[in-house]
């Protein structure tokens, strides 16, 4: 039979299936479906179905910059991807009495309106995740904090000027792993990261880099003075970009970067890479001091690389909020040695910062970034030292976003994150695994018990994950009131008991 067009149903049949989708459970709990499905159906309606484009959607739906990168910013094709099966869960589930169905065909943006009879004729032409949807809707109910539903149809509105839909707020129920630790974080209703001017630039290089995260490095630019330094160092500890280390800005200068006005999160990244064991017989502190200055205030005096990475040949970052360009309309960093030392500088980042506060940071041990199903937009693994990633082809139960548990950290291992003094709500996601793990090559089923601390307090003892997984194998836990250590970094250490510990997302919200 062939698929219905989209003038089959009337407008007001069609207006009355968007909003009951709308209200429904299933989408009351996934603001950037909801954002992203009422952009669409309503340019639909307003006869704009051509205008109905990658780039237009990012701009008008996500609140993407007009340099948006299709290439570099996958985010509509992610997001929409999740919009066909979240559609064609609801329609397993909430909504499988319904006549008319909406679709969104595979490699087309422009929504469908089709009866049940011709879905039904179309569905082989749609993706196999789509056809795979519906039992991933029985996985069990995710493990998240609150989702502001008023607050996702507020930036509908805002952005769409979708006038006439109030929807109630909706507190979704915690598993009992969750609830035992109250918490007032900053929960972030970012749909990907905050948007904005974004600056990176790749001290003392002279090309571009791309990183795992997919985020482009423009070679160095804007600097007076100094010497650009490339280092020939294999390996450089807590990262995943070898490369981007082994460049450098030495000596004494200063950057006049152009900035646009507004707040900004400034991120200078660091790696001795020249004093350690080879060259001075023990390491690389006391060899590099140096003072660096924004808009003239002091941001690091005295700074020693090394000692504030605990060892040469360490990736070291430094976060700083509440940026701001000078009257000229530049941000103006200067670098300079002290105690007759050189400075150095690996990169500059410039991001959109949150006034007041740091930027949520939320990793996964994977290598590669990837938005989940509540539209965070989670960093590939960083700031790590040991352990190793595994990945499973099994999915885990106690969550609809299977996909984000397929990998973990393993081992004994710690992470050093960066961040600015304050205190900070950690939430740590696990899967365990009941089958051998880790993967059957490396043995048999065995138990797996482990300690995580931070900054030498106890967080979890004797943690037996398999023993916590209660109702489906995610499991989350959560601590508040963390304060970084002198170093301004959190320092987690996942120390084994029995077996090995592992992780699979850190989430490090400012309280």
């Amino acid at each position: 039979m062939e698929p219905a067009r989209p003038g089959t149903a009337s407008l007001e049949e069609q207006r009355a299936e968007l909003k009951e989708i709308l209200q429904s459970k299933s989408f009351a709990r996934a603001p950037t479906m909801t954002l992203l499905l009422s952009y669409l159906c309503e340019k639909l309606f307003a006869g704009e179905a051509g205008k109905i484009k990658e780039y237009s959607i990012a701009l008008e739906a996500f609140g993407r910059a007009q340099t948006f990168d299709q290439d570099s910013d996958s985010i509509v094709r992610v997001e929409a991807n999740r919009l066909r099966k979240r559609l064609a869960e609801y329609y397993a589930s909430e909504g499988a009495a319904h006549r008319l169905q909406i679709v969104i065909p595979v490699g087309q943006y422009v929504p469908e309106f089709r009866f049940v009879e011709a879905a039904r004729a179309a569905g082989e032409r749609q993706a196999p995740a789509a056809a795979t949807a519906a039992p991933a809707a029985k996985a069990g109910t995710r493990l998240r904090t609150r989702l502001a539903w008023w607050g996702a149809a507020l930036a509908a509105c805002t952005l769409l000027g979708f006038a006439g839909w109030r929807l109630a707020q909706v507190e979704r129920p915690r598993p009992a792993a969750e609830a035992a630790a109250p918490q007032t974080p900053f929960t972030g209703t970012e749909f990907g990261p905050p948007v904005g001017e974004e600056i990176r630039i790749l001290a003392g290089a002279n090309r571009s880099f791309v990183d795992h995260a997919g985020k482009l490095w423009s070679a160095d630019a804007w600097f007076t003075g100094g010497t650009a330094v490339k280092s020939a160092v294999q390996h450089i500890w807590r990262t995943q970009n070898q490369d981007f280390y082994r460049s450098s800005r030495q000596g004494d200068f200063r950057y006049d970067i152009p900035l646009k006005k507004g707040i900004y999160e400034l991120r200078l990244h660091f790696a001795e890479t020249v004093f350690g064991p080879e060259t001075t017989g023990t390491g690389g502190e006391g060899d590099r001091i140096m003072t660096v200055r924004a808009n003239g205030k002091t941001l690091l005096s005295w700074f020693d690389v090394a000692a504030d990475a605990g060892a040469s040949r360490t990736a070291d970052v430094k976060v700083f909020p509440d940026i701001t360009p000078a009257a000229d309309g530049k941000l103006h960093l200067e670098f300079a040695g002290q105690d007759g030392k050189q400075a150095i500088l690996s990169a500059i980042e410039i991001l959109p910062g949150i006034r007041g506060r740091m930027r949520p940071v939320r990793l996964l041990a994977r290598q590669t970034p990837y938005y989940s199903n509540d539209s965070h937009w989670w960093s590939p693994d960083d700031y790590f030292e040991g352990g190793q990633i595994a990945t499973y082809a099994e999915p885990v139960s106690g969550t609809d976003d299977p996909e984000m548990y397929e990998t973990e950290r393993w081992g004994n291992f710690t992470y050093a994150i960066p961040v600015p003094p304050g205190r900070y709500a950690l939430v740590l996601h696990f899967a365990a695994r009941h089958g051998a793990w880790p993967p059957e090559e490396l043995g048999t089923k065995v138990s797996h018990v482990f300690n995580v601390s931070c900054n030498g307090r106890l967080l979890l003892e004797n943690f037996d994950l398999a023993g916590e997984a209660q109702g489906g194998d995610v499991v989350v836990r959560r601590a508040s009131e963390l304060e970084p250590n002198a170093q301004g970094k959190l320092m987690l250490r996942f120390e084994p008991v029995r077996g090995y510990a592992s992780v699979t997302g850190i989430e490090v919200l400012p309280q």
